[in-house]
């Protein structure tokens, strides 16, 4: 048993795991023809069948009753504050479930020649708000409310002392909806990770329908025709939210150090990080000289690099990987979508440079407050 506890300690490491993540997703998630057909092959579809749920299911659970025989696992698990993360990881994993498995047998379906689960024929499928849609509202508050009421009395409210100056606790974490942006301000400064970040995730999920305006699979549950926009909004949804917050809440510890979920969380336990600049690396660590006076010449290496991602690389998209896309959205809407994908992309990016090369900025300007 140490051994495995081990094991899991070592795969929890955010690079192994969230390689691993990166590199799975698009075959459970098919974002194009060529995955999806390996995902048919491999039959990872099956994950979206009622087998696919249980066994799934059974697997989280039987992790979680394991390690709650781990006094390091239990400490975390069941702190008040993180027992709802423990709820949201299950109910990610059923309604994520649930939408795929909908979605995959209206392709199912359609492929058959018949109508789709959500097909509408007036009046004989009606339903009237009022009775039909009250008392389910009604019966679901009186059941919320209950299930509310017991869990404020079995589980006390993680209430701690008023706030002191001089203690600080170790480590200080955000509420667990915000730990997700508490990890993005690891990587980048918080002008960009608190604000502009989390503001381009949101309006590029709320975005992709209007620039994706292909009627086929609208109104019902489709994967196999809006395979691209389905993957980018779970990758946005999944990976870049809902990983991060579980990655802040179990595995962040004393001196937002990473710990395993079977690891002891040491307060004396120390990285020794020297983050740097890309100016730094580019002037004095290859170049052997100081950094330069003038702030342009200083930050060149960055602003080339963003010049190239931002301005050059999505004209060259549209010329080649992307003609594609470019040819059905037109301009405006393929730059919008180009602009959105690269930068949720560059998130990951930006992790791995600063694990694997402590690269803290690609643009620094601290005379001007702007570091990106």
């Amino acid at each position: 048993m140490e051994g495995f506890k081990s094991l899991i300690n070592y795969i929890s490491n955010p690079t192994i795991l969230f390689t691993a993540i990166l590199i799975g997703f698009p075959f459970v998630f098919p974002p194009n023809d060529w995955f999806y057909k390996i995902n048919k092959r491999l039959k990872i579809d099956l994950l979206w069948t009622k087998k696919g749920l249980f066994v799934m299911m059974v697997i989280t659970i039987a992790f979680f009753i394991f390690g709650l025989g781990d006094s390091d696992f239990r400490s975390i698990v069941l702190k008040p504050d993180n027992v709802p993360i423990s709820g949201l990881i299950i109910l990610l994993i059923f309604f994520t479930w649930l939408s795929m498995s909908q979605a995959y047998e209206n392709d199912k379906l359609i492929d058959e020649g018949k109508s789709v689960n959500e097909h509408y024929e007036a009046p004989n499928d009606k339903v009237l708000v009022w009775p039909d849609l009250v008392y389910v509202e009604l019966i679901s508050l009186i059941l919320f409310s209950a299930f509310m009421l017991i869990w404020s009395i079995g589980l006390p409210a993680p209430i701690e002392q008023p706030a002191n100056p001089s203690e600080s606790p170790n480590p200080a974490k955000a509420p667990w909806y915000f730990l997700g942006l508490q990890e993005m301000l690891v990587y980048y400064d918080p002008w960009y990770a608190g604000v502009v970040l989390p503001s381009f995730i949101i309006v590029g999920l709320m975005a992709i329908p209007y620039i994706d305006r292909d009627p086929n699979g609208s109104g019902f549950y489709s994967y196999k025709n809006r395979k691209l926009s389905a993957s980018i909004y779970l990758f946005g949804w999944l990976v870049l939210w809902n990983v991060l917050i579980v990655i802040g809440t179990f595995l962040r510890g004393p001196n937002w150090g990473f710990f395993g979920p079977f690891e002891y969380w040491d307060s004396h336990r120390l990285e020794a990080l020297t983050n740097v600049n890309l100016s730094e690396f580019f002037y004095v660590k290859w170049l052997g000289m100081g950094l330069p006076s003038n702030i342009l010449i200083r930050e060149a290496p960055g602003l080339i690099i963003m010049f190239i991602i931002l301005g050059i690389l999505p004209a060259l998209l549209a010329k080649t990987w992307l003609r594609k896309f470019y040819d059905e959205l037109g301009v405006s809407r393929f730059s919008i979508f180009v602009s959105l994908m690269i930068l949720g992309v560059l998130l990951p990016v930006k992790m791995y440079l600063r694990w694997f090369f402590n690269l803290k900025y690609v643009i620094s300007i601290p005379e001007y407050f702007f570091n990106f």
